[in-house]
């Protein structure tokens, strides 16, 4: 197992709204966001995108964490599905898990 997938972190975040669109996210606390990238360094994907395992609730599935010099941290994307199954609203504060997984 590469270094990448050994680390995970675990942290508390609140859901937003992009714009007025319907994607909806959290934003990766700088000392995490600063952490991941770290570890991942250069091996990043398109838009500096870095590939993980999301756990919420009860629910896990792989996404993308994404740069974002506005927030100045990584912000994950919330697929309406959880949010639905974890009962998760607007400003709803997320207990979110998220592990570095291979490209």
């Amino acid at each position: 197992m590469s270094r990448a997938e050994e680390r995970s972190w675990s942290f508390r975040a609140p859901l937003w709204r992009w714009r007025e669109g319907a994607w909806r996210f959290v934003t990766v606390p700088e000392d995490v966001s600063d952490e991941v990238d770290e570890v991942v360094g250069d091996a990043t994907g398109g838009f500096g995108s870095v590939r993980v395992e999301v756990t919420v609730g009860g629910s896990v599935w792989r996404t993308s964490l994404f740069p974002s010099a506005e927030a100045g941290a990584f912000v994950l994307p919330v697929k309406k599905a959880v949010r639905t199954r974890e009962g998760l609203d607007d400003d709803a504060v997320a207990e979110v898990t998220i592990r570095l997984v291979e490209r």
